[in-house]
């Protein structure tokens, strides 16, 4: 496995320890935006990273981050 590799993921790993963590609080209105955005930013390192996304067309890769900015707007707005 290349250096690259091991580090994205363990910085996944860190992301998904650091959202198990922040779902335990109380406070439900902003950890929801949170935990979203953590899973977005593990959405983009997984694409480019894992996917070769960072090898493709500069469209996909625009399509890929507006996709996923309008998903995570959406979620959150519906959860509060």
């Amino acid at each position: 496995m290349k250096r690259k590799d091991i580090y994205t993921l363990s910085t996944l790993f860190v992301l998904t320890f650091l959202t198990a963590l922040f779902s335990n609080t109380n406070s439900i209105r902003y950890i929801a935006f949170v935990i979203m955005a953590l899973s977005g930013i593990k959405f983009i390192l997984v694409a480019f990273q894992f996917m070769e996304l960072k090898k493709a067309h500069s469209l996909w890769k625009g399509l890929l981050i507006g996709f996923l900015a309008v998903f995570v707007a959406a979620i959150s707005i519906i959860i509060q």
